[in-house]
């Protein structure tokens, strides 16, 4: 039997009428090292359980391999059964920050067959009481599954002018003028900016379809067949994949070692500027 396919962004309104098929994931994490388990037991949407990026979503990250490189199989595989996430299950994530954040699993979800979707507008969009409580969910059965090699880039390809390189860190880190975290500023040479958080409308909900479209074509990306997106570490450049995705767009490659992995490539050319 085909398993429905879900949109990579939904609302609430869907996960109410859905709320019986649907796991809530809170995926808040902070790049200056913030825990976001304090946050989410500090309070979340009820019901909703605790995915830990660094633990679940990302392996010990280095200088080879960047700051967040993928995690083995068998270890997003734990995870998502420890925190009672099976196979049939629709994981409908969250963060504080319009998805960027929770994005990253959405994306590991959906790259290996299982159903997820972004909660359009993260927690700002429940506006009912939060809980603190941990919702008590039995152990999952979660299928460990290696990762699709045909949803990913390596280092090499980014400077191969068949592909369409998009970086979705702000304009002030893509152009150099700053960057506080990793070891060169700049972007990779050719590439083209789309600041994933300009996919979203002042009210951190996902512009329209339309307004999607005029973005990437703005960028000058009609399709996402040869897209391969990256950003510092590969967790926000999942929602430019999503949201291309959600646009009707196709499906393009995440180079999940982003600049963090670049940067320290010193043999590498570095682009400084707007593209």
């Amino acid at each position: 039997m085909k398993r429905e396919a879900v949109e990579p962004f939904v609302d609430v309104e869907w996960c109410k009428q859905n709320r019986r098929r649907v796991v809530l994931a809170d995926v808040r994490w902070y790049l200056d090292g913030s825990p976001g388990r304090e946050a989410y037991d500090g309070g979340h949407i009820p019901g909703a359980v605790f995915v830990d990026l660094d633990r679940w979503l990302s392996a010990e990250g280095s200088p080879l391999e960047g700051r967040n490189p993928l995690p083995a199989p068998h270890d997003f595989a734990l995870g998502m059964r420890e925190v009672g996430i099976s196979d049939d299950d629709i994981v409908v994530a969250y963060d504080d920050a319009g998805g960027v954040i929770a994005a990253r699993l959405v994306w590991m979800l959906r790259a290996t067959g299982h159903n997820s979707a972004i909660l359009d507008g993260g927690m700002a969009s429940y506006k009912g009481p939060l809980e603190t409580e941990h919702p008590s969910r039995p152990t999952g059965h979660f299928t460990a599954k290696p990762w699709p090699s045909a949803r990913l880039a390596e280092i090499h390809e980014l400077s191969t002018e068949a592909n369409l390189v998009v970086d979705a860190r702000n304009r002030d880190r893509f152009e150099g003028k700053q960057d506080p975290i990793d070891p060169r500023p700049g972007h990779v040479p050719g590439a083209r900016n789309v600041p994933c958080r300009e996919n979203l409308d002042a009210s951190g909900k996902l512009h329209s379809k339309a307004e999607l479209l005029r973005i990437f074509a703005a960028a000058g990306i009609a399709s996402a067949e040869n897209v391969i997106s990256y950003c510092g570490s590969g967790v926000t450049a999942c929602h430019n994949l999503l949201a291309l995705e959600f646009a009707g767009l196709g499906r393009g490659r995440l180079f999940t070692g982003g600049w963090s992995q670049y940067g320290h490539a010193l043999e590498l050319p570095v682009e400084l500027g707007p593209a």
